[in-house]
């Protein structure tokens, strides 16, 4: 993400932007509960919701983000058994990090991409942690839309638009006589590289050492769609915070039970997708804070 993008303002206009845009990601939350549960079954995306346990067309009144659970008690209107809390739950946090992101972004073309990027996060974070698996389904086409979304931005708006290019690798001397498009493009394939080839490459190593699987190739096809949007450095930020999360949680596993295989207990795409909205939103910050640190 551009650091120089403009934060939205908090005027009267401003905030009935923020307040659509809450309302929006309630509502993309709510697709979002679908995807989670029925990607991973393999199941149509395009049928109606129904309540899981006695099947229950769900009315589409009932069906209001966060509100239609509050009116329920939590509770099937057919059925009276109670829904998982989980389903208002990534409503609201989907809604949640929308304003996030367009706090951090302002209405521009990059807006709907980070958006995007961020319900796709959100997606992957609850599947992987339910089922222990990062869809192919949602990966590869992350993969190919941070292409098309790099190569198209500097056409149509005539910049890069991604920070990843004004430094080295890319910005260098080889990159200088070609157009915007194609750095930018020159920038997501490393990024992609990056965020791909270095898990895969300590999956091998620690293989070879070790005899057992460090990082399933999900968490790989995952980070070559990270790398490609964000660029190398926001990507390698990203594997950071996931390790680091990923490794407080581990902790947290091991003081309840040290019989416990973390391997299976914590799965890796939970805390990429986490470290992945974080750099989205504050990446650029935070990195240019830590090499203040040495100036």
């Amino acid at each position: 993400m551009n650091s120089n993008l403009p934060a939205a303002s908090l005027d009267a206009n401003g905030l009935a932007l923020y307040i659509l845009v809450f309302v929006i990601g309630a509502c993309i939350g709510s697709f979002l509960n679908v995807v989670i549960y029925r990607v991973p079954a393999e199941k149509s995306l395009l049928t109606g919701s129904a309540c899981p346990k006695c099947g229950k067309a769900i009315p589409f009144y009932y069906n209001v983000p966060v509100l239609g659970w509050v009116f329920l008690g939590g509770k099937c209107a057919n059925c009276k058994e109670p829904i998982s809390w989980r389903y208002p739950a990534v409503e609201l946090l989907t809604a949640l990090l929308f304003v996030c992101v367009f706090w951090q972004i302002g209405l521009t073309a990059y807006l709907p991409v980070a958006l995007a990027f961020t319900a796709t996060m959100i997606a992957l974070i609850f599947i992987d942690a339910d089922n222990m698996i990062l869809p192919n389904v949602i990966t590869y086409p992350l993969f190919v839309l941070a292409i098309i979304v790099r190569v198209t931005f500097p056409l149509l708006l005539g910049d890069s638009f991604f920070p990843d290019t004004k430094v080295s690798p890319i910005s260098g001397v080889e990159f200088a006589g070609l157009s915007p498009w194609m750095v930018s493009l020159a920038g997501a394939l490393f990024g992609a590289l990056v965020g791909g080839g270095s898990p895969w490459l300590i999956g091998v190593l620690w293989k070879v050492l070790r005899k057992v699987d460090a990082m399933g190739l999900g968490d790989v096809k995952l980070l070559l769609g990270i790398g490609a949007l964000l660029g190398w450095r926001l990507t390698l930020l990203t594997i950071f915070l996931g390790a680091f999360s990923g490794a407080l949680a581990g902790i947290g596993v091991l003081l309840k039970s040290k019989n416990k295989d973390l391997q299976t207990q914590i799965p890796f795409g939970i805390f990429l997708g986490i470290g992945a909205i974080v750099s989205l939103l504050f990446g650029e910050k935070l990195i240019g804070w830590y090499l203040g640190q040495f100036y």
